[in-house]
């Protein structure tokens, strides 16, 4: 099983954001540099249903993905939430899954008080579950 380092600082972000919106999902890139700089892109989550699912503001992703290689970073992972449900990817996101070299994180606020994260890479249409380490590493830039 793969095993993904994540800084706390990450982390703490993802976090903070699915609690902006503990009724909806959120969503949002997270680009990676050479120097294994981290950093959070929160896309607005335009869904028709965004209780029970995502689809992120296409414009909001192009600009993110312009500025990702504008300032050398790759796509690293793309993050959402699920309120209502387990960390557990669901049906719609492996369909709706078309980065297969990003890593995919889910959030979970349904654990009563818990915050949860797990995170899956996609191999062969499947998602396949990582181990993650959090780790002190540096700060964290947040783009809006």
């Amino acid at each position: 099983m793969i095993t993904l380092k994540l800084p706390h600082s990450l982390i703490n972000q993802l976090f903070y954001h699915a609690q902006t919106s503990p009724t909806e999902e959120i969503c949002g890139l997270i680009g990676k540099n050479k120097a294994n700089q981290f950093f959070c892109y929160a896309i607005p989550n335009i869904a028709i249903q965004p209780t029970c699912r995502f689809e992120m503001s296409p414009q909001q992703q192009i600009a993110a993905l312009r500025t990702m290689r504008e300032q050398h970073q790759n796509l690293f992972a793309i993050y959402h939430s699920h309120p209502n449900s387990e960390a557990l990817p669901s049906w719609l996101d492996i369909k709706m899954a078309y980065y297969p070299e990003a890593f995919y994180l889910i959030i979970s606020l349904y654990s009563k008080g818990i915050l949860q994260l797990r995170g899956f890479q996609l191999q062969s249409a499947i998602f396949k579950e990582i181990n993650l380490v959090i780790e002190v590493l540096q700060p964290l830039t947040l783009v809006i």
